[in-house]
């Protein structure tokens, strides 16, 4: 496996200044957001889209230091229904991705509205009432399986070889079942991106999620949650309070190993291997506890220490 981390964990530096960090830190690559939810403060998306230089100049930053770059992540929600520009964005970075050789793209799989006639987002996730049914069959029918079926193949006509969805909350895709769903609808173009941090916070268990997705893991995040079990008690993980008031939530995203320890990292590490990948870790920092830097510190040093990092050469001996 390799080590990165995403662009935005140090998104209030310089672009030279983060890849001297990851330098220093002795990670391997990058992973680059590029739109939707993200500012994207070290890559300018329109630019990389038109101008061969810029995307030259972009590649040496890397290479200079002996960086790769993992995957462009373009995290937003491409269905929104009075919002178009995050679609058009993910469809940008997959040109970019195209232009500059990177097989990998990083995203969401959207949430539309819950009727052709409504301008907000309707993320379901009880069968009860009735009208949640036809909610879920126009999402998926009508939304959701038509642009992806289109993305794949924007992928396809330019040489992007793997979509990465995060199985995250208020998307369509957010589980195994619902990547599964999509996977068999518009082909194995599509994958996971296996966030552990997502699957704690709504109750799935993200060691048995390694084992089940198997060859459909086409990236990890490398992301902790901190679980508030007196909070917890009593509002549950159905959590709507501010990010950033910590204490008075049930859940929050924590740097590596404040929310589960270095076992439970070794755990995940030797799972993911089981299921066959062999691919990047790549440390999402979201941390407003802790420094930035200092908890992606941190994180690279927890996972130094757990991740495999070479090949198994081990057999038994012909006796």
């Amino acid at each position: 496996m390799k080590l990165g981390f995403v662009s935005d964990s140090l998104g209030a530096m310089s672009l030279d200044g983060m890849l001297d960090n990851a330098a220093r830190l002795g990670v391997s690559g990058i992973e680059v957001n590029t739109c939707g939810w993200s500012m994207a403060p070290h890559f300018d998306l329109q630019a990389m889209l038109s101008d061969t230089g810029a995307r030259n100049a972009f590649e040496t930053a890397f290479s200079d230091r002996g960086l790769e770059i993992i995957s462009l992540n373009a995290n937003g929600n491409p269905l929104h229904p009075t919002d178009p520009a995050q679609g058009e964005g993910l469809k940008d970075t997959i040109r970019v991705a195209g232009a500059m050789g990177i097989k990998t793209v990083c995203t969401m799989s959207g949430l539309p509205a819950g009727h052709a006639s409504d301008t907000m987002p309707n993320w379901i996730v009880s069968s009860w009432p009735p009208e949640t049914k036809e909610i879920l069959r126009y999402q998926w029918e009508e939304k959701l399986v038509p642009f992806w079926t289109d993305i794949v193949s924007l992928a396809r006509e330019h040489g992007v070889e793997r979509i990465a969805l995060e199985l995250h909350g208020n998307q369509c895709v957010y589980n195994v079942p619902s990547l599964r769903r999509l996977r068999e609808a518009v082909g194995p173009v599509i994958g996971a991106n296996l966030d552990p941090s997502h699957l704690f916070w709504m109750g799935a268990d993200p060691l048995v999620a390694a084992e089940a997705l198997g060859d459909a893991i086409y990236h990890v995040h490398a992301k902790d949650t901190l679980l508030n079990a007196p909070v917890q008690a009593t509002t549950s993980l159905l959590e709507n309070g501010s990010l950033m008031d910590v204490p008075a939530r049930s859940w929050s995203y924590i740097t590596l190993g404040f929310g589960h320890g270095e076992e439970w990292w070794r755990q995940f590490c030797i799972r993911l291997k089981m299921a066959g990948y062999d691919g990047w870790l790549s440390i999402e920092h979201e941390d407003v506890l802790l420094n930035s830097l200092e908890g992606l510190e941190k994180s690279v040093a927890l996972l130094q220490g757990v991740m495999p990092g070479k090949t198994a050469d081990y057999k038994p001996q012909d006796i």
